[in-house]
């Protein structure tokens, strides 16, 4: 039986995705058995294939690396992800470890600390880029587990209609363009979003996605106020 330690990679740009399996590869400790360049497909190859590991980039096409990391740790609670980003700021960091992750590795160092980081992961350790202040580890991973179920929680409350208009309307989208995309009227859009507001506790546009940027639902930077 191999003793390798098995590695699904979920990053929507291919060229990258080959160059982290090029990576992996001359490592005789880890094998890349599966690959997705969306959240989605990367929750449905990870609930399949059951790796022991998981490289998410944050920032997909279709669900933040966080939620879809929040996800695959819902379902497959032994497995390990690194999450690998473009961004260095602390709360992506802090956000990606309290979802669930075991790592946070900056895309521009990945040919350098790649299997640093797998290794350590593999082992149950923590690991952040040494681009980031290790002096913060203790504090990032110190957050407030009843505050995030609670987050959790409400978001859960949700039907997976109203999760669906929840993304679309943090994303800037409007109640037509909504009602086309998935073939509901707006009217109909319009009573998710109240619904949405009232189980959420939430009056206001932007409250809404203050929450889901601190559930990982969206990319942080993608907004002003």
């Amino acid at each position: 039986m191999s003793d390798k330690k098995t590695i699904v990679i979920i990053d929507d740009h291919p060229l990258f995705r080959e160059g982290l399996k090029s990576m992996i590869s001359r490592d005789p400790h880890f094998e890349v058995i599966g690959e997705a360049g969306t959240g989605r497909e990367g929750i449905r190859v990870a609930s399949e294939m059951k790796p022991d590991l998981v490289v998410v980039d944050i920032s997909l096409p279709d669900k933040s690396g966080i939620q879809v990391t929040r996800e695959i740790r819902g379902i497959l609670p032994k497995a390990r992800v690194m999450v690998i980003s473009m961004h260095s700021k602390i709360d992506y960091v802090t956000e990606s470890l309290k979802s669930g992750a075991s790592g946070y590795l900056i895309k521009e160092t990945a040919s350098d600390m790649l299997i640093q980081g797998l290794q350590k992961v593999a082992k149950g350790e923590y690991f952040l880029d040494n681009s980031l202040s290790h002096e913060i580890v203790s504090n990032l991973i110190g957050f407030s587990a009843k505050e995030q179920s609670m987050s959790d929680i409400a978001y859960r409350d949700l039907t997976s209609r109203e999760q669906e208009v929840m993304r679309l309307l943090v994303e800037g989208f409007t109640s037509k363009e909504i009602s086309d995309k998935l073939c509901i009227s707006p009217k109909t859009v319009e009573n998710h979003r109240t619904n949405i507001m009232n189980k959420l506790g939430i009056h206001r546009t932007v409250e809404l996605i203050r929450y889901a940027a601190r559930l990982g639902l969206i990319d942080v930077d993608s907004w002003k106020e």
